[in-house]
């Protein structure tokens, strides 16, 4: 899975390259550097990054069941100020 974090960071910093040469190249194709940018952040980088970080976790644990608000509740009255 190292493979996969790696190709995240290379198309981030494709994407923000891209963004940053769009604002400072004086060039008639900047305001596509900086479109092509934005595309790659939110059509690679976000859905890459986040299948990165939670293919491990189980989805169960962050959904509002009725198990998850009473561990909840109990936790809140563990706690000690």
């Amino acid at each position: 899975m190292k493979g996969i974090k790696i190709f995240t960071f290379i198309a981030l910093l494709a994407s923000l390259t891209s963004i940053l040469l769009g604002f400072i190249l004086d060039v008639a194709y900047s305001e596509k550097l900086i479109g092509f940018g934005v595309l790659g952040l939110f059509l690679v980088v976000f859905p890459l990054f986040s299948y990165y970080r939670w293919k491990d976790k189980d989805i169960k644990d962050y959904m509002l069941t009725k198990e998850n608000l009473d561990k909840m509740r109990e936790n809140q009255k563990n706690k000690t100020f």
